[in-house]
């Protein structure tokens, strides 16, 4: 499948902030309105970035989206709408806490034209939800995901936690069990990583936590695979495994190197080999909007050396891998001629499969695939 162009639209709202997250957020509700209304003025102001494409998907990120009340949403969908051109085939996405979800909103957001909904559940083991930090309870999900199927919601995601202190691999494999009892269309399976700046950083710096250690984190992705495997799922990148047809198309935007738009506080956008983004901050994201001014943070053009190695290691994450043919017409060069130590080193580590048009990543590989970035 080859992905098309994407809005992304970050919401920075929480209820709490989980102790691992270093996403921009923030848990000031009373400012939503405010974000709103800015939200709409910079989708007008950036209309001209979108002339000339068709856009197959939309995200909206977080934070927690699904804060945001039917109306809200409702007024940036509008917009969104009247500024850009939205393919109506396209894959609509929205991801939510649980605990900010009810019958009401899901049947809301479906009839605006969300058409799938990713679920922020990370465990259903209630001591993991504590620890982690979690607003939501087992039973949240298991009502909230029945509320989705009734509202017309035939594609879902739910978001797994491995690999993080207190976690057990039978108790791993019990969410993947209940989260396949459900019939989700996806499931994404995250390492918990100890980002510098969060709570969690900090905890493990002073002796109170413990990260596990790479050959235990490893064993966390083979028991998923395992798994889903046996359920039907294809394990299609690292983290992402989905039933025939549920390929999320918009990560497939950013493994793909396609264009896509951000919008929203610390939001970033990739434009015709150029990549910029907003500011880190509620405050004077709005500030600037009101002036009807752009709050970019950044603007870099890649250079030629940076497009390479981003498409190298961004395509090397999917199971199809790198196709020989694309890089050539791409970048007018042999990827076995100009990389061919490398390719040795890596097939004497046993770290690639390759064919006549693609290279991809051993299993060994793909649990080693940032290392793998560094032969590069």
């Amino acid at each position: 499948m080859t992905a098309g162009n994407g809005l992304y639209i970050h919401v920075p709202f929480c209820h709490a902030k989980c102790e691992y997250c270093d996403f921009y957020s923030i848990t000031l509700l009373d400012q939503i309105e405010d974000f709103v209304q800015a939200l709409l003025i910079e989708l007008e102001l950036r209309a001209p970035e979108g002339n000339g494409r068709q856009f197959d998907t939309i995200f909206m990120g977080g934070g927690t989206p699904s804060l945001l009340s039917p109306e809200q949403m409702g007024r940036i969908w509008k917009t969104l709408h009247q500024h850009y051109d939205i393919s109506p085939a396209g894959e609509f996405s929205m991801e939510s806490n649980p605990g900010t979800l009810d019958a009401e909103k899901l049947v809301a957001f479906r009839s605006l034209g969300f058409n799938r909904i990713s679920m922020g559940v990370q465990s259903f083991n209630p001591a993991e939800l504590k620890f982690l930090g979690r607003i939501h309870s087992v039973e949240d999900v298991l009502e909230n995901f029945e509320n989705a199927r009734r509202a017309g919601f035939s594609n879902i995601n739910v978001d797994l936690m491995t690999a993080f202190p207190g976690i057990s691999e039978d108790s791993f494999q019990y969410s993947l069990e209940t989260a396949l009892s459900l019939g989700t269309e996806h499931l994404s399976c995250y390492t918990l990583i100890f980002e510098p700046g969060t709570i969690l950083y900090k905890r493990m710096q002073k002796g109170e936590v413990h990260p596990l250690k790479e050959e235990e984190e490893a064993r966390y992705y083979e028991i998923a695979a395992r798994v889903l495997s046996a359920h039907g799922y294809e394990q299609y990148e690292i983290s992402n495994f989905a039933r025939p047809g549920y390929i999320c198309r918009h990560n497939l935007i950013y493994w793909q190197h396609r264009p896509y738009l951000g919008f929203g506080p610390s939001a970033h956008s990739f434009l015709d080999g150029e990549r910029s983004g907003n500011k880190r901050s509620l405050m004077a994201y709005v500030k600037e909007l009101r002036k009807r001014e752009l709050p970019r943070d950044f603007s870099e053009k890649l250079s030629e050396k940076d497009l390479v190695f981003e498409h190298i290691f961004l395509r090397l994450r999917l199971k199809e891998g790198l196709n020989l043919g694309e890089f050539r017409e791409q970048f007018g060069e042999d990827f076995r001629v100009v990389y061919a130590d490398v390719l040795d080193r890596l097939r004497n580590d046993q770290l690639i499969e390759e064919n006549d048009q693609f290279i991809r990543l051993s299993s060994r590989g793909w649990l080693l695939a940032d290392a793998v970035a560094a032969y590069f």
